[in-house]
């Protein structure tokens, strides 16, 4: 069975065409429970996110900062395996028609098996994989894979990336290229930087892929200001902190409400583009 990249490919086309950047949130599979992490994802999709991420919980996440790093824990506390992150994206697609991509670090899908997780990937209708820490020079057999399953594979460039860099990154990428916008773990920001934007502009002029923003972004505004420069915005720790909030009142449907609310905030600004 073939992965879903083509519909990645086509909501951000979608998007472009609308005149819009689209909205992309991230939640961690298995927060706060594998069933209340699939109902997160239906919630954001249903307040207006285009694409989701669902994270893959793992124990030491170095790009991310203390509000994921929780809701990983808990998730690993949890007993949150592979094949709940399979099934998080199998039920969230089903349920939307949507893309669905994981976001993991490598060395799982080193131990789980490439060819293994790339079917299975596929298999569950997922779009592709966002993968931070794998070098693109040591990517060759993943992409075989994900090429042969219809899989995206989003590399994450930096701030600090060389130009030369950057070409040798977008050149192997597909889907789109994510930007972090500054240097550092994710997790809500006062503001985004000039550094994003520039980012953005130097990485645009290596690649036809579509640039989208991440680490900072946590409110509408900000989703504006991004929308003005990037093809996509990319939100995760505002999201699960609303979750963190609501498992720490005993209110998962507060939770659920929340993160509705915060993606249909999020999907006006990014419409609103300053």
């Amino acid at each position: 069975m073939s992965g879903n990249i083509q519909l990645l490919n086509d909501t951000l086309a979608a998007a472009r065409a609308e005149g819009r950047s689209a909205l992309i949130a991230y939640l961690p599979a298995g927060f706060p429970t594998v069933d209340g992490g699939i109902e997160a994802i239906k919630a954001v999709f249903d307040g207006g996110a285009d694409v989701v991420e669902v994270g893959l919980p793992h124990s030491d996440p170095v790009l991310d900062g203390p509000v994921i790093q929780t809701a990983d824990d808990i998730a690993l506390r949890g007993g949150v395996r592979i094949a709940d992150v399979m099934r998080t994206v199998r039920e969230a697609h089903a349920a939307t028609g949507k893309p669905v991509l994981v976001m993991t670090y490598w060395n799982p899908i080193d131990r789980y098996g490439i060819e293994r997780f790339t079917a299975e990937l596929a298999e569950a209708g997922g779009a592709g994989c966002i993968l931070p820490d794998l070098p693109v020079q040591e990517s060759g057999t993943w992409r075989e894979h994900a090429d042969k399953h219809g899989l995206g594979t989003v590399f994450v460039v930096a701030p600090s990336s060389k130009d030369e860099r950057l070409a040798t990154i977008t050149a192997a990428g597909s889907g789109f290229v994510y930007a972090a916008s500054l240097m550092g773990v994710t997790g809500t920001r006062e503001s985004v930087g000039n550094q994003a934007q520039d980012l953005v502009r130097r990485t645009k002029a290596t690649t036809d892929l579509p640039v989208c923003v991440g680490l900072g972004v946590s409110n509408a505004k900000q989703a504006a200001e991004v929308a003005g420069f990037a093809d996509g915005v990319i939100v995760g720790s505002a999201f699960v902190k609303l979750m963190l909030d609501a498992e720490d009142a005993n209110d998962t449907a507060a939770g659920l409400a929340a993160v509705r609310a915060l993606a249909a905030d999020l999907a006006d600004g990014v419409r609103a583009k300053v």
